[in-house]
Formats: structure tokens, sequence, C-alpha cells
């Protein structure tokens, strides 16, 4: 499983030109599920989003959390993340989980960053979306659940 978070000052989400989820500062995480992946990876993904340490302190360095920072959290699904791009020029979604899988993880990530206490807002799964964001920074990071293989 696999999250692209971006610290924002804003983000929103729409569909068909609906605007569906909004958050202020915090992060707008892009979550990719595999054919792999299991709920104790959504649950472990989850809490090191939560747990990451990406906003400033007062010295200006990288050493606080979402939860710290009282931040919210904007959750997308996006399939594309799950893909494999090691070879060709063309992405292989053979790895991307079917929605059957891929929803109720997305769920299950969701519903552990609500229960440590992050406002969360998503998206719709499965939707053609439109994101808006002012990213902060910009920093960007892409975690993964379990670690990539070196």
């Amino acid at each position: 499983m696999k999250a692209l978070i971006q610290r924002v000052r804003q983000a929103s989400v729409s569909v068909a030109d609906v605007k569906v989820g909004a958050i202020e500062q915090g992060l707008l995480i892009l979550l990719g599920v595999a054919t792999s992946d299991t709920l104790a990876d959504a649950h472990k993904l989850a809490n090191k989003v939560a747990h990451y340490r990406v906003f400033a302190d007062a010295d200006d360095k990288m050493n606080v959390s979402l939860i710290d920072a009282r931040g919210q959290a904007l959750v997308v699904s996006q399939f594309t993340l799950a893909a494999d791009t090691d070879s060709g020029r063309r992405p292989s979604f053979s790895t991307a989980a079917a929605p059957a899988q891929a929803e109720p993880l997305y769920e299950a990530f969701v519903a552990e960053l609500t229960k440590l206490g992050i406002f969360c807002q998503t998206g719709q799964f499965g939707a053609d979306m439109q994101v808006s964001l002012v990213n902060d920074g910009p920093v960007t990071f892409l975690l993964q659940v379990p670690a990539a293989k070196t």
C-alpha cells in the first residue's frame, strides 16, 4: 500500500464539478492499494502517516506530526500509485487491487486516521476526481507498507 502525502495549506476534491471534500492545513493523501495489501497494511500505513513528522517545529525543523500539528487529512483513492512501472513505456495495472478489494482497505485507512483523532475528508472512491491544492513547501513524500525492497 502506498500513500503519496503532500503537506498543504488547503486542498479539495470535486466530482463532476461538485466539491465532495475539503481541508485546511494538513495532508493531501493519495492512496494506492495493491493486490498484496491487507487490513494490517492499511492500519500500519495510517499510523505511519499520522505520526510522520513533516510539519515545522519552533526551530523550523520537520519535527511535528499531523496529529501534533492538529492538521486535517484529505484522502483520495488513486489506483495508479499501485501500477507496475518497472518496464516499458506504459504502466501495467495488474498489481493494482480491484475495487472490491481496494475500497474496504481504503475505508479502513480513513477509519484508522479518524480513530487517531484526525479530521478526515475523502474523495469518492472510483470516481473521476479533480483535486485542487495549495502545496506547502512543497513537501511531498511517498510512504509504503510494506517498505519497498531495494
